[in-house]
């Protein structure tokens, strides 16, 4: 049995307890290098076999899986597995294999900021749908940059991009988006030495200019925090209906 660990944005605490108990049962582990802090492989009982995949091409992670495949094994992924881990080709493999697998959530980084950042993605009247892309760089993207900007009126969370803010930026005064827009970068959400930019198009450029690493890109009006509407669920209104059909029951 191989099981997928989300390991949780940063924060070492933020693993869940199902991952944490993973960890300290497993027999094998195959953490992702820098993005995973070493303070998770505490949990791992002496004698564990941990190996770093930072340098394993696909096929060195695929002999490894297949050589412990025997053993308590945990593959330990950075934030969620779902989001940007590469996961879906190691899947494949597995089946392919006849390998059993299991999959254990954990925090992505775009929950993670928000946390730090204290905000929420969706907003009364302003947005109430979250985009998790990427800025087109080396690695190609079905959709455009300018398509994904056309959804003026959502919470975006842009990955691995970084060091394409200026494209960000560029695209989004194209399509009328004013220099006013908010723009914050998250720079190695939730980890110690996380740091948070706090800007608008006009100047987040120039602040985060010296980021090399990693962090998020959060775009958009949602950021000001301030609801044009009402959330129904809180209405005086709604509270009455409800505790009426409550007493009808």
């Amino acid at each position: 049995m191989i099981k997928f660990v989300g390991a949780g944005p940063g924060d070492a605490e933020l693993i869940t307890v199902k991952g944490m108990k993973a960890l300290q049962e497993a027999e094998v582990v195959l953490y992702t290098g820098s993005l995973v802090p070493r303070e998770l492989l505490d949990w791992c009982r002496e004698g564990t076999i941990i190996e770093n995949s930072a340098d394993m091409s696909y096929e060195d992670i695929f002999a490894f899986m297949k050589q412990y495949a025997h053993k308590k094994f945990v593959r330990l992924h950075t934030g969620d597995s779902s989001i940007y881990s590469t996961i879906a080709k190691q899947i494949v493999y597995l089946q392919n294999q006849n390998i059993d697998f299991e999959i254990i959530p954990g925090v992505t980084a775009a929950f993670g900021a928000a946390a730090s950042a204290g905000i929420e993605y969706t907003i009364p009247g302003v947005s109430q749908t979250l985009i998790i892309s990427r800025v087109e760089g080396k690695t190609p993207n079905p959709e455009s940059l300018e398509q994904l900007l056309s959804n003026r009126h959502s919470s975006f969370a842009f990955y691995l991009s970084i060091r394409l803010i200026k494209k960000l930026k560029e695209s989004a005064l194209k399509l009328g988006y004013s220099q006013d827009t908010p723009c914050w970068v998250v720079e190695r959400a939730t980890w110690a030495d996380e740091k948070i930019y706090k800007a608008t198009l006009s100047d987040i450029e120039t602040k985060v200019a010296h980021i090399k690493g990693v962090a998020l890109i959060l775009f958009g009006e949602f950021l000001n925090q301030n609801p044009t509407a009402e959330s129904h669920l809180y209405t005086q209104k709604y509270k009455k209906e409800a505790k009426k059909d409550s007493k009808a029951l």
